[in-house]
């Protein structure tokens, strides 16, 4: 980041951009919240994938440029849109899953976005706290799963979207302790890059989470012609 000062502020800046459209869409229109969240959930990889690729060159002694960072995904895009569409299918899922538990609690139609905010914090409603939070935390923990090292995967290796999410998930499943750290660590500094006005917390630490990504895959994944090396 430092280095590159350039390129992490305009990838800052798209991360703020997503938030606070999402954010907007939720105090406006909550019914659509699924429907833009799938929006940065089919942009965000492509831009954390620029973000691998700055770490990438860097890693082989090369300059990263930002217009390199950009069109990196364009030699991969089959297994890239291959594995974002799985997340997409997940997020839908999720969304639905999401409503049943509105569905089970709620009788008198959805909610709005303040009666929403009520549900949550009245000591009341415990139960639909915890069901919402055990649904959504199982689906947040298979997407994470599936793309904690399958994104930097693919562009290192040109790996297709099926052996990438496999191989993320056995490294999630055979490091499961440090992989709930991180997933932690990652949701505890968005959660506050966002309790900051305007989301400019994820100028920062957007493009952290992104350099911090590609070198937790470099960490978790050995292949054998590297071993060989060293």
């Amino acid at each position: 980041m430092r280095a590159h000062p350039g390129i992490s502020v305009f990838y800052g800046i798209s991360f703020c951009l997503m938030a606070l459209v999402l954010g907007a869409v939720f105090q406006s229109k909550p019914e659509y919240t699924m429907s833009i969240a799938s929006g940065c959930l089919l942009l965000g990889p492509f831009l954390a994938m620029g973000l691998y690729e700055v770490s990438q060159r860097r890693e082989r002694g090369e300059r990263p440029g930002l217009g390199s960072s950009l069109t990196c995904w364009k030699s991969h895009l089959r297994s890239m849109a291959m594995l974002v569409l799985v997340l997409i299918v997940l997020e839908l899922l999720w969304g639905r899953a999401s409503l049943v538990v509105f569905a089970v609690f709620f009788n008198t139609g959805m909610p709005s976005t303040a009666s929403v905010m009520q549900a949550v914090f009245n000591p009341e409603n415990w139960e639909f706290v915890a069901a919402y939070t055990v649904v959504g935390g199982a689906f947040a923990v298979l997407v994470f799963a599936i793309s904690v090292v399958s994104i930097p995967m693919i562009l290192d290796r040109d790996t297709d979207a099926i052996s990438a999410a496999i191989t993320s998930i056995e490294v999630f499943f055979h490091n499961t302790g440090v992989m709930l750290l991180w997933g932690a660590l990652i949701a505890i500094l968005i959660v506050l890059s966002l309790l900051i006005p305007w989301c400019l917390g994820l100028l920062f630490s957007g493009p952290l989470l992104g350099h911090a990504s590609w070198h937790a895959y470099r960490g978790a994944v050995e292949w054998p012609n590297e071993s060989a090396d060293a």
